[in-house]
């Protein structure tokens, strides 16, 4: 969905970009505090743990939600929540400063998916409104 410098554009565009990048910070975030939660600021054992490996799976959709393809975007939006189940327990049983890396776990996973459901929901908005502009266009009498 790039425009053209001759095209503006238009709020829903802003609104794709918008979410894409939200989507891409909040995965980032995520990859990022899992790696060091585990690793280096609050991990199980010293020296860091195994559970550290939980950052892989969030790594796999990265490329497709890099090149905006729609299919990862909606299963992101799914397996996201094995990740907000993990800091809501995590974040109730833990203690300091496991917990308060579990809540931002928690947040990270509410804003991945927010911005996952309303970027798939924007582009089919946009494919919609193309659809009946394309429909109309040839509808219409040729001068």
């Amino acid at each position: 969905m790039t425009a053209s410098p001759a095209t503006p554009l238009t709020p829903s565009d802003h609104g794709v970009a918008a979410t894409r990048w939200l989507a891409t910070g909040s995965l980032l975030a995520l990859i990022v505090l899992c790696l060091a939660w585990e690793l280096v600021l609050a991990p199980l054992r010293p020296g860091g743990t195994w559970l550290a490996i939980k950052a892989l799976p969030l790594c796999i959709p990265l490329a497709g939600i890099l090149k905006n393809r729609m299919y990862t975007y909606r299963w992101v939006s799914l397996v996201i929540w094995l990740y907000f189940t993990e800091g809501v327990v995590r974040g109730w049983s833990d203690k300091p400063p496991s917990q308060w890396l579990a809540w931002a776990e928690v947040a990270l996973c509410l804003v991945l998916f927010t911005a996952c459901t309303l970027h798939v929901r924007v582009r089919q908005r946009n494919a919609k409104a193309a659809a009946a502009a394309a429909e109309a266009n040839s509808a219409a009498p040729a001068p």
